[in-house]
């Protein structure tokens, strides 16, 4: 079995699980999210731990079980904790500001961008070149920031765009005469 399907996911305290066949529901005062287990694959919930297993030997079979798991596991921990990502505006005159719903991003264009936050996602700007991007679902978090940083990306050149705060961008060198 795979390694990181051995390992339980230890449920905290305030978060429900509900088993219903093949779906699992998970539920807390943040949210609630449900997963379709894939068919080769089972799920248990005992003593506040949910142990994955495969349910034939295959190669399938324990890559799928290896991936329930760290799904699992995400969404124990978004709906505990939750996740964030901090996204950086490198660039003269780019700023950023939260207006409710909608994140307005003003990134060099001829237009601002006025950029809608799907249900589940709020958006913090501690500084006009800063935004602070929250939620409980890992993947919804991870899409909405690569759609951020897509409006402009970071350049090879000056390194000027919306990037990850954690991002490393290499500089090229310009062209020599």
């Amino acid at each position: 079995m795979s390694r990181i399907a051995k390992e339980p996911v230890i449920v905290p305290q305030g978060v429900e699980v509900t088993l219903d066949g093949q779906n699992v529901t998970i539920k807390s005062k943040k949210g609630q999210m449900v997963l379709n287990v894939h068919p080769l694959v089972g799920v248990s919930f005992e003593n506040g731990e949910l142990r994955v297993s495969q349910k034939e030997d295959s190669q399938e079979s324990n890559m799928q079980s290896g991936t329930v798991r760290a799904l699992l596991h995400n969404m124990v921990v978004g709906l505990d904790k939750g996740f964030e990502k901090t996204l950086k505006l490198v660039g003269v005159g780019y700023r950023a500001a939260v207006k409710g719903k909608v994140l307005n991003l003003v990134l060099g264009y001829s237009h601002p961008i006025d950029f809608e936050l799907p249900e589940g996602v709020t958006a913090e700007t501690p500084s006009q070149t800063d935004i602070v991007l929250k939620s409980f679902d890992k993947a919804l978090l991870g899409q909405v920031a690569a759609k951020v940083r897509a409006f402009r990306a970071p350049e090879p050149y000056k390194g000027k765009g919306v990037r990850y705060a954690d991002e490393i961008i290499h500089i090229k060198e310009a062209k020599k005469k």
